[in-house]
């Protein structure tokens, strides 16, 4: 009989903001196109705030982390668990964005022990009709060309004015600025976007996981998010039987950045 092979985990780079080991860590897991920094403000308020342990991370293809052909969200859950397990967080208050939701859930959905509560950030485990437009952001980021040596404010007007025509909300442009670094002088993406491009499929299908997660779980989404439309509610609540879902309005995909006194609220009040 052949056996399924488990991803094999890469090491991710990451940071523990420290606090009390009795109350369940928090763990952030960011979107597409980005990494651990953009939850960096959030991180250490709810350190501050809650006194628990706060973990920010970096996925696979995205930050400091290697980067690996294998884009699975079996594969990214595999890397976390491995994370959680070495650093002995779990049960821990998984908060996902976008792609991070959905790895969020996949890690739910497959080890429950692990996750305490769970945040699910704009996303839902079915296949939203505006998922494959996300990678149309690829060749617009691929080709924008940032002098050398200009400041990080001038390379973020440059890259402002390049986005503009293809990213049409500001909230998405500010994120995406997010991965943009400067080596020897040169901007380059923080991001293994070739390979992202390579294995978009992946990231657009229905969640392969099986199982249910009875844990207390929240989606948060945006009042007329297209990735989570009401049609999906009745299939989310069969997979997380506890799940509640809470509405920001005008808050877009990117709700952390677009509205975060709000976010905050409700992850603050969700913890408590």
């Amino acid at each position: 009989m052949a056996t399924v092979s488990r991803p094999r985990p890469v090491p991710l780079s990451y940071r523990l903001l420290d606090g009390q080991d009795t109350l369940p860590p928090i763990v952030f897991l960011h979107g597409m196109f980005s990494n651990r920094n953009i939850f960096r403000t959030e991180a250490e308020t709810l350190a501050q705030q809650t006194g628990r342990k706060v973990l920010i991370m970096d996925a696979r293809n995205h930050g400091e982390s290697p980067h690996n052909p294998d884009c699975s969200y079996e594969a990214m859950s595999a890397d976390v668990q491995a994370l959680l397990s070495k650093l002995g967080l779990t049960p821990c208050v998984l908060i996902g964005h976008s792609m991070g939701g959905r790895t969020a859930m996949t890690l739910a959905l497959q080890k429950p022990e692990m996750v305490e509560r769970l945040v699910s950030v704009d996303i839902s485990p079915l296949v939203a009709v505006d998922m494959p437009n996300i990678f149309k952001i690829i060749p617009a980021m691929n080709s924008v060309n940032i002098p050398r040596n200009i400041s990080h404010s001038q390379a973020s007007e440059v890259l402002e004015e390049h986005l503009k025509p293809f990213v049409k909300d500001s909230s998405i442009r500010q994120y995406l600025f997010n991965s943009l670094v400067r080596i020897n002088g040169r901007y380059v993406w923080k991001v293994n976007s070739e390979n992202l491009w390579q294995h978009k499929e992946q990231f657009v299908d229905y969640l392969q996981s099986q199982g249910v997660y009875c844990g207390r779980t929240l989606f948060l989404l945006d009042s007329n998010s297209p990735f989570v439309p009401p049609s999906h509610y009745p299939m989310i609540k069969r997979l997380f039987p506890e799940a509640q879902f809470q509405t920001i309005p005008d808050a877009g995909h990117i709700i952390h950045i677009k509205k975060p006194k709000e976010f905050m609220n409700s992850i603050l009040s969700f913890l408590s």
